[in-house]
């Protein structure tokens, strides 16, 4: 379990995080939405300790994750957005670096890059850009952590290779990982990440389970315009609309009207999930 309580951090003047508090649970995968610059790389980089809490407080299992510790360090995998080519082939590197996590498969390691077709003898700096990141993702699933962050994930990732990651995400992590992901490509991991954080300027404006978002807001995929509707965008053959769920009816999520909706009404949202 992570716990995040009253978290503040800043660049110089320029706050990023202000009191942000929730908890993080396992067995979960966390979406976590946010335009550009709104803190979602902080956050990752202060959760896996690459960063120090300047106000408030982070405790993963009761621990200081800016303290270091080896026992909790091989326990969770930080993987950032951009990743070395490094001269090195595959296999090599992940024999080498894998002996810092315990739990860490090189068969694991070989079988996923075998699903993401890329070559284990492969050097890495002689690979695109598609292929190094499929290369780290393998490394980061074989790794066998309990607390995974991936900053960006299918970013350099054809159509493709986006199946596949989203298949080895679900085949191997334990049903105990706290998992969180941040991502622009919301269409790319709708189906896989579940609940939902929306960070704004120094604030989140939502972090709720898909069912709980079910539960406050309905999604309309019909044709006709609805004059309560939240948000509304004109698709093929008719409209998306969010609307309040007055009705308690059910409806398909879609994380992309969720995320407009949440920005045109911030007060709003926040309002209507205050007390979940």
């Amino acid at each position: 379990m992570i716990n995040i309580s009253n978290l503040a951090f800043s660049y110089g003047k320029k706050e990023v995080l202000r009191n942000i508090t929730m908890d993080l649970e396992p067995g979960k995968i966390y979406g976590l939405l946010g335009e550009n610059g709104v803190g979602k790389t902080t956050l990752l980089t202060l959760l896996c300790g690459l960063k120090n809490t300047q106000a408030g407080s982070i405790l993963t299992d009761g621990h200081n994750p800016y303290d270091r510790e080896p026992a909790l360090l091989q326990d969770q995998y930080y993987l950032p957005d951009e990743v070395a080519p490094i001269n090195d082939r595959a296999l090599g590197w992940a024999k080498a670096g894998g002996k810092f996590w315990p739990n860490f498969s090189l068969g694991k390691f070989e079988t996923i890059l075998k699903e993401f077709e890329v070559e284990p003898d492969q050097k890495m700096n002689a690979m695109s850009a598609g292929q190094l990141k499929k290369t780290y993702i393998a490394f980061a699933l074989a790794a066998g952590t309990r607390y995974l962050f991936l900053d960006e994930p299918t970013n350099g990732l054809d159509i493709p290779s986006k199946a596949q990651f989203r298949s080895a995400l679900m085949k191997y992590t334990s049903e105990d990982a706290t998992i969180v992901i941040s991502t622009h490509q919301v269409r790319d991991l709708e189906n896989i990440i579940d609940p939902i954080i929306i960070l704004d300027r120094q604030d989140v404006l939502l972090n709720a389970s898909l069912e709980q978002i079910g539960d406050k807001l309905y999604f309309d995929y019909g044709s006709v315009l609805h004059p309560e509707s939240l948000y509304s965008e004109q698709l093929p053959g008719g409209f998306i609309q969010v609307l309040p769920n007055v009705e308690k009816m059910d409806s398909k999520v879609n994380i992309e009207a969720l995320f407009n909706t949440v920005h045109k009404h911030k007060e709003l949202v926040k309002n209507l999930f205050s007390h979940e």
